[in-house]
């Protein structure tokens, strides 16, 4: 500013008045004022000065590098951000760069909130950022805890999704689960409770998988190499999420299984990944923009009042019926 005031011929305090766009220039010497400044490059540094308000106004939103429904979830939270004053700052999780470090990292360039997108560290660890700073959770409930969370009724999905393979005539079901992903321990006690409502429990099988592609390609072998000692394949499978079920759709168009003349697949999230596929995912949509908007507010009005209770918000699903799921097959493939 100093630089710009010599420059302008002014004093530092009337470029001050510039930039804060206050009364007390003329037009002309704002226009001299703001030239000069883009001569020599300057630009107002906003951070620094909510800091010396002893105010950042920055959310921090923890996620993960290698899950697409995290992407959509991130587009929802900008906008929603920029409405009620906020800057973003994104802090990803990837190999050899964990949970703990991500978040930290956040709080050490002085986010005033942090907003965690499926979140797999331990409830007490979780809890324990929840005393620090405001911290909302999406996708994972936090029971106990002093943060705010955001997700879908997970079971209300999975049983609609069960109650459309059974209504098409599938028996044999299986669930490819999300290992320790968020949401994976519902949606897994969800398979097991449709498959005993529908009188189908000696057909429950649960196939121990994660929130990837390669889950799916595993699975996919899997089921395969069980065809080739003769084993029947399962007529629908119902994965964790959707990159586990394009992983999936990918190994069984690899081995000759067609999908759904003989077998359906059905997704979970409904994340652009689902409308990219050649035939179009059966899912369950999680609403990513509502779900972004919801965690931002609840961020935003704790910070407004940190004595605020913790606060759940669980939004329906719906499921997306699609390409991959159709009639039970009348023949072996």
């Amino acid at each position: 500013m100093a630089d710009v005031a010599a420059k302008a011929g002014v004093s530092r305090a009337l470029v001050s008045v510039v930039f804060r766009n206050q009364p007390g220039a003329s037009g002309a010497t704002r226009d001299r004022v703001l030239r000069v400044a883009d001569e020599i490059g300057y630009r107002p540094d906003s951070a620094a000065r909510l800091l010396a308000r002893g105010r950042s106004r920055t959310l921090g939103v923890l996620f993960s590098a290698h899950q697409t429904f995290h992407a959509d979830l991130v587009e929802g939270i900008y906008p929603e951000a920029e409405r009620l004053g906020y800057d973003v700052l994104l802090s990803a999780t990837v190999q050899g760069r964990g949970e703990r470090k991500a978040v930290e990292a956040l709080l050490a360039h002085r986010c005033e909130g942090v907003i965690l997108l499926g979140p797999d560290t331990d409830l007490a660890e979780l809890g324990a950022l929840g005393e620090r700073t405001v911290a909302v959770s999406v996708g994972r409930p936090m029971p106990g805890a002093r943060v705010d969370s955001v997700h879908t009724a997970e079971g209300k999905g999975v049983r609609q999704a069960m109650d459309h393979l059974a209504e098409l005539g599938h028996r044999r079901i299986v669930h490819v689960d999300g290992g320790r992903g968020p949401g994976s321990a519902a949606r897994r006690r969800a398979y097991r409770a449709a498959m005993r409502r529908h009188g189908l429990e000696s057909e429950l099988r649960v196939i121990p998988g994660r929130h990837t592609e390669e889950s799916g390609i595993e699975t996919g072998r899997l089921l395969l190499a069980e065809r080739e000692r003769g084993l029947r394949l399962p007529t629908a499978v119902l994965a964790g999420n959707d990159r586990c079920a394009l992983g999936l759709l990918m190994a069984l168009t690899r081995g000759g299984v067609e999908v759904p003349r003989d077998m359906s697949v059905v997704g979970y999230d409904d994340s652009h990944l689902s409308h990219l596929m050649p035939v179009g995912l059966t899912t369950v949509r999680q609403d990513a923009r509502l779900m972004a908007e919801r965690a931002v507010r609840f961020a935003v009005e704790r910070l407004e009042d940190p004595e605020l209770p913790p606060r759940e918000a669980v939004l329906d699903p719906k499921l997306v019926v699609r390409g991959t799921s159709g009639p039970v097959p009348q023949g072996p493939p």
